[in-house]
């Protein structure tokens, strides 16, 4: 039996597929679970776990059943929703992503409804115009001149490996089409995030790539030995091309002294990228705007706005300060996609495919184009002064309490601490017990992360629900867990 859908004639394999009412009556479903699952989320119920662990292969046993006998949608995303990590939750305090507004992630679901891919123009014409609008106002806002571009792509990392290949465009002569056996390299601090080193692998410069620059007692790259760092790198035969700053680091928040790194990168013409990809927010908050001097004097500047900037991830913005920079980097001949003679006059600027690496990308610009035009850069402005405050907040709460002590005092909504009720040959061990039953518990989710080769607690404060009462909560917590740690008894202080 077969029947009319739109024109189109559907078998009986494909009817429901495609049925328009079968949609309407589960996403009404949907949307009701979601949304009940949102306010839960965001009360922070007490008995709701945060992080429902679960073993590896218990979960892959789990869902091959599932996927078995699924039962009904809304069946099945009430088991993803019970055992995904509840980054809704006041509680949580791991990894930097954001809680979304329900508003982005709505448009979320209308970008996967539509699928249209935006690396072409005439493909994506409403994302490409959004994007466009998006990184106008981000450029605005970091303090680029008119000069300014850029484009929206699929995480920092992606972001920062694009910006490099500028980099290497503008240093290397005819570098797309014949390459270069000069052995090239970056400045960086030892604390800066991993996918700068993955980058300089990935473009073929190997581990000398990496030029590491020392860091001071607040984990920021040493501006003063930069100098050093590069007469070492010539010395060696390494050229280095470009100096990369952190704003701010993932291990602590940190944020380098990015106009010292300016002036550096001018006097040597050094091309100056910054990794915002998380601390960048605070372009938007007219409090802290100050703790990112400097960044207006970039090449190129990453800024994710599935950080703290409550968009569904993925969403990263590069912005270069001359806009033709971002079209140096790439030279891919294309002609069924970038055919300038068959398009509209100045279509082919917005073909982004011919600047990153996305040809079928998605609209993420929609998502952050909703939070704009609905919510407005005040929104965001709010949300990123209160996570930073929380974070001087919890470290006050820190350094009061008598067995616990701060890495640093927090320059973004990153907060390292650790438990040292215990002699400091067991403290990394002690730290790591407690994290782990506390994560395997439930009630709170955080990570780890080590500085000078010692393990700390680390906690990234990303949802603005989250209050001292919580931060209570936490201390309480991992105090109850490290007494109960099973240390001999000589091990305590």
């Amino acid at each position: 039996m077969a029947r009319s859908l739109g024109g189109i004639v559907l078998n009986e394999d494909w009817r429901s597929v495609y049925d328009p009412e079968e949609f309407r009556r589960q996403g009404h479903r949907l949307i009701d679970l979601l949304a009940d699952y949102w306010e839960r989320s965001l009360s922070g119920a007490a008995t709701d776990p945060v992080l429902p662990w679960q073993d590896p292969q218990e979960a892959v046993e789990f869902w091959t059943q599932m996927q078995e006998r699924p039962g009904t949608l809304v069946e099945l995303v009430e088991q993803v929703l019970a055992r995904s990590v509840a980054v809704l939750h006041p509680r949580y305090l791991g990894h930097q992503i954001a809680v979304p507004t329900p508003l982005s992630a709505l448009a979320s679901l209308v970008v996967d409804c539509l699928n249209n891919g935006c690396g072409v123009y005439e493909m994506g014409m409403v994302g490409a115009a959004m994007e466009r609008i998006a990184c106008a106002q981000l450029a605005l806002r970091v303090g680029f001149p008119a000069t300014a571009g850029g484009f929206l792509t699929g995480g920092g990392t992606l972001a920062n490996l694009t910006a490099l290949l500028a980099a290497r465009a503008r240093h290397v002569e005819e570098v797309w089409e014949r390459g270069t056996t000069e052995s090239l390299t970056v400045l960086v601090s030892d604390q800066a995030h991993y996918s700068i080193d993955r980058a300089v692998r990935v473009m073929g410069w190997g581990a000398s790539g990496i030029t590491r620059v020392p860091v001071d007692e607040k984990f920021c790259l040493r501006t003063d030995m930069l100098g050093e760092a590069y007469r070492e790198a010539r010395s060696a035969g390494r050229r280095p091309i470009a100096v990369v700053g952190t704003a701010a680091t993932t291990a602590t928040g940190a944020v380098d002294d990015l106009a010292a790194i300016a002036d550096f990168c001018r006097k040597h013409e050094l091309w100056f990228h910054v990794d915002a990809a998380h601390g960048g927010a605070m372009v938007f908050s007219r409090r802290h705007r100050p703790r990112l001097e400097g960044i207006e004097q970039a090449d190129s500047v990453v800024i994710d706005f599935h950080k703290m900037l409550m968009t569904p991830a993925l969403a990263s913005a590069l912005i270069f300060r001359r806009h033709e920079d971002s079209r140096r980097t790439f030279s891919t001949h294309a002609e069924y996609l970038f055919d300038s003679a068959a398009q509209a006059p100045r279509c082919d600027d917005f073909d982004t495919g011919r600047r990153t690496f996305e040809c079928t990308k998605s609209m993420m610009a929609v998502k952050v184009f909703v939070n704009l035009a609905l919510h407005g850069w005040e929104v965001l402005e709010a949300n990123v002064d209160r996570l930073l405050e929380m974070a001087q907040r919890f470290a006050d709460m820190i350094e009061s309490h008598p067995r616990f002590e701060l890495a640093t005092r927090p320059q973004s909504n990153i907060v390292c601490f650790r438990f040292t009720g215990v002699l400091p040959a067991h403290r990394d061990q002690c730290n790591a017990l407690i994290r782990q039953r506390l994560v395997t518990g439930g009630s709170f989710y955080i990570v780890q992360t080590r500085l000078a080769g010692e393990l700390w607690l680390r906690c990234t404060i990303t949802n603005p629900l989250t209050s001292p009462h919580h931060f209570r909560q936490l201390l309480a917590e991992l105090d109850r867990l490290a007494a109960a740690v099973h240390l001999d008894a000589s091990h305590m202080a």
